[in-house]
């Protein structure tokens, strides 16, 4: 059986998702709440497997809820809700919503879903799911967060070449070059400069103009 919580606080929508899912053998209501805050604190209390969560709420938002939860407890965290704005979303998600649905969602949905976060299987609604393809498509290589001269101490350096000899190609001082090899290491996330070579090579940056 999986341990369902339901949290809304419209109580004619929390009690028809009830009245549903109740029909279905695999799953128990263990619990229901009105508010993020009551959603919270039942969630400490019985333990559920999955949470279905509304996100606006008077009192206690889903999101505050949902942050909540996952500081402590490692259940399965479904938002349920009308809302699919960017505002929404990603602050949800990063508070630790394993999947993300919408109400206009069928009754056989929503119970398929809640089975899917049991098993490990997240549900992201196909607007939000486009939503987060265009966000990370968006989202710059680490080599992009360079400035100009520190891409052309991170292209020296793919060349193999020295801080001196680098120091006399860019016409720069060798502690200007010593700083400028730190930041690239630590904007590449990489520990020394044979990986931050591997990177340009990989990245095939010495082919590319700058």
């Amino acid at each position: 059986m999986i341990r369902v919580l339901v949290v809304d606080d419209h109580d004619v929508v929390r009690k028809g998702v009830i009245a549903y899912l109740e029909t279905e053998d695999d799953l128990d209501i263990i619990g229901e709440a009105s508010s993020g805050y009551d959603g919270a604190a039942l969630a400490k209390e019985l333990k559920p497997d999955v949470i279905l969560m509304d996100l606006m709420m008077e009192q206690g938002d889903g999101i505050e809820a949902t942050e909540e939860i996952m500081k402590s407890e490692t259940c399965k965290i479904i938002i349920l809700t009308s809302y699919y704005d960017d505002e929404k979303v990603f602050p949800a998600l990063e508070a630790g919503a394993f999947s993300y649905m919408l109400k206009t969602s069928s009754a056989d949905e929503i119970a398929e879903a809640i089975r899917k976060a049991a098993r490990g299987e997240n549900v992201i609604e196909e607007k939000v799911a486009s939503k987060m393809m265009t966000r990370f498509s968006k989202k710059k290589a680490p080599h992009e967060e360079l400035t100009n001269r520190e891409m052309e101490v991170l292209l020296c350096i793919g060349e193999g070449l020295t801080n001196l000899e680098i120091s006399e190609k860019l016409y720069i001082g060798i502690k200007t070059v010593k700083t400028h090899v730190s930041n690239i290491l630590s904007k590449l996330d990489v520990h020394d400069r044979t990986q931050a070579a591997v990177y340009v090579h990989r990245n095939q940056l010495l082919k590319k103009p700058l």
